[in-house]
């Protein structure tokens, strides 16, 4: 869903590479930048962005390979993701913004934050880990999508995103996800499949000084709360909170997740404005 006031561009990112980015009327807010998980799109934002589209300016995109942006061969690093990331920003001419995001987002997140600091005004990192072993697991996923297509995942994937208890509250929505996973290209997935096969951020955590806050769902066996700590461990000043979720947070407890967003981003941007 795009909101009213923005509207969808496809910005290049490198050479005949262009992502799907929903660019904001005005930037006149707090700028938010949202990254999807992998299997996902922009749409996993939008409840977030209904709550607070009155309070942020967001601007939110399809990482290469899923929703509506290209799907170029790969193969696809974490740097290549952070990359995107800059090249939007600049595009958009936003010198700063605060960088959310979820899963694999995170990891683009983490990347950003370790590499490129000056972007940020402060770094949400949630549902995510600094590395996802085992590898071999994301290779098989990425094999299987190769032979089998999306749909072979969908189920698999809901109940790892979701609990039983919002899955039985809310099949129209569990719907348009299938839908979501569904459609995502084969190709894409089992790129950032061998992303997070790969990626380790873990030795660069300590390298990350913008304000970080982490966001964990109670009830996600993906990246449990452990793994969030693991986060604040390596990255001084780093805060966390849980919420009751499973692992796509921002669907299944927006309210949650649009309060901890709103907490931090005003003390965030308050302190690198002051």
């Amino acid at each position: 869903m795009v909101t009213s006031s923005s509207r969808i561009e496809r910005i290049e990112v490198e050479p005949g590479i262009r992502l799907a980015v929903e660019r904001p009327a005005a930037l006149d807010k707090p700028i938010v930048m949202l990254s999807n998980s992998i299997g996902a799109s922009m749409g996993m934002w939008d409840e977030v962005c209904d709550r607070l589209s009155d309070r942020m300016s967001f601007v939110r995109y399809d990482t290469r390979g899923h929703g509506k942006s290209d799907v170029p061969a790969g193969p696809y690093t974490a740097e290549r993701l952070g990359l995107d990331a800059v090249a939007i920003l600049d595009a958009l001419n936003i010198r700063q913004a605060v960088f959310c995001g979820l899963s694999l987002g995170g990891l683009t997140g983490m990347w950003l934050g370790a590499n490129r600091a000056e972007r940020l005004s402060g770094l949400v990192l949630a549902n995510t880990a600094a590395n996802f072993p085992p590898a071999s697991m994301w290779q098989d996923r990425a094999a299987a999508v190769r032979a089998n297509g999306m749909g072979s995942l969908v189920s698999a994937t809901l109940d790892r995103w979701f609990t039983t208890a919002f899955r039985e509250r809310a099949p129209k929505r569990i719907e348009e996800l299938a839908e979501m996973i569904g459609a995502t290209p084969l190709e894409g997935y089992a790129g950032c499949c061998e992303v997070l096969a790969v990626a380790d951020l873990k030795p660069r955590l300590s390298d990350i000084s913008c304000p970080v806050h982490v966001i964990c769902g109670a009830h996600d066996p993906s990246t449990p709360p452990s793994r969030g700590e693991e986060i604040v461990a390596g990255i001084k000043g780093a805060k966390m909170a849980t919420i009751d979720a499973a692992h796509i947070s921002s669907v299944e407890a927006p309210d949650a997740f649009a309060r901890e967003l709103t907490e931090f981003i005003f003390r965030a941007v308050s302190a690198t404005t002051a």
